[in-house]
C-alpha cells in the first residue's frame, strides 16, 4: 500500500489529485497527518477527492481514520492515519 504524508503546509488539491491518482492504480493509499494543520489538510483534500471521484462516476470513496505511532528524529509521535479505499 503506498503512503501518503500531508503536511500543514500542503496544498489539498495537490494532495486530492495524489490520492485519486493512487486510488486510481492500487484502488486503496494510506495518508498520515501528524499535528492539527496536517489533519485539517488533509481531510480538505479527502473531500476535494470525493467530489472528484463522485463526478468521474466512480463508486464512492471509503475512508477508515485511526491513530498512528512514528519515531521522528528519534522522538515517538502520535499521527493520524487515514486509509482511503473505493
Amino acid at each position: 500500500m503506498e503512503v501518503l504524508k500531508v503536511a500543514s503546509r500542503s496544498n489539498p488539491n495537490s494532495v486530492a489529485g495524489a490520492i485519486a491518482g493512487v486510488l486510481e492504480h492500487n484502488g486503496v493509499v494510506e495518508v498520515h497527518a501528524i499535528g492539527a494543520g496536517a489533519v485539517n489538510q488533509t481531510v480538505k483534500a479527502i473531500a476535494i477527492t470525493r467530489r472528484l471521484v463522485e463526478k468521474s462516476g466512480e463508486a464512492p470513496i471509503k475512508v477508515i481514520p485511526g491513530f498512528i505511532e512514528l519515531k521522528i528524529a528519534g522522538e515517538d509521535k502520535t499521527g493520524i492515519r487515514f486509509i482511503i479505499e473505493r
